[in-house]
This record gives structure tokens, C-alpha cells and sequence, in this order.
């Protein structure tokens, strides 16, 4: 069974940054692809940034320019480096691991971006 567990999430005033890590329980990097979603109150789940296994990237336009998703197969984890945070980045944010059809979501770390 493979576990995603997300941290780096918090409070941040807008312009600021904040790292988030998702760590997994297996090797499950290496083969899988990779993407971080996340979910405002009241708003459906949505795609931030995606990583193929071969890595690469590609973003939601909303992002594109200050978040950037990065992987570390060795240390079996995923990071969203996100800068210039803005008040509408505000959501519960997830990691996703997708590998041979099966879904795997961690439980998600919050994020608020006061104004």
C-alpha cells in the first residue's frame, strides 16, 4: 500500500513563498507520474502541476511562472516550490501519485495566503 504524505503547508502573506513536500511510503517516484491538485472551500478539486515520471512538467495557467513541481526519486519525494503567492492560491493542497492505472492521494496540507 503505498502512502502520500504532504507537508510544508501554513500561513503566508501575499508576495511569499512556501515549499511543500510530499512524501511516499515506497519507491513509487521512479515509475509513476506525479501532481499536486488543490481544493478551495466551496470549489472543486482542481490540477495544479503534473509530473511525468520522465519529468516533465506542466502547470495550470494560474500558476505557470511562480510554482514550480520537482521531484527527487532518490529520497522518494515531490515538491511545489511556489512564489508570489496570491490570496486565491489559498485551498488545501494534495499529492497524487498515479502508477499502472491505480490513483494514490495523500491527505492534503492547507495553505492561506492573507492579503
Amino acid at each position: 500500500q503505498v502512502q502520500l504524505v504532504e507537508s510544508g503547508g501554513g500561513l503566508v502573506q501575499a508576495g511569499g513563498s512556501l515549499r511543500l513536500a510530499c512524501a511516499a511510503s515506497r519507491n513509487i517516484l521512479l515509475s509513476s507520474a506525479m501532481a499536486w491538485y488543490r481544493q478551495a472551500p466551496g470549489k472543486q478539486r482542481e490540477l495544479v502541476a503534473h509530473s511525468t515520471s520522465d519529468g516533465t512538467s506542466t502547470y495550470a495557467d494560474s500558476v505557470k511562472g511562480r510554482f514550480t513541481i520537482s521531484r527527487d526519486n532518490v529520497k522518494n519525494s515531490l515538491y511545489l516550490q511556489m512564489n508570489y503567492l496570491k490570496p486565491e492560491d489559498t485551498a488545501v493542497y494534495y499529492c497524487k501519485a498515479m502508477k499502472f492505472g491505480v490513483d494514490y492521494w495523500g491527505r492534503g496540507t492547507q495553505v492561506t495566503v492573507s492579503p
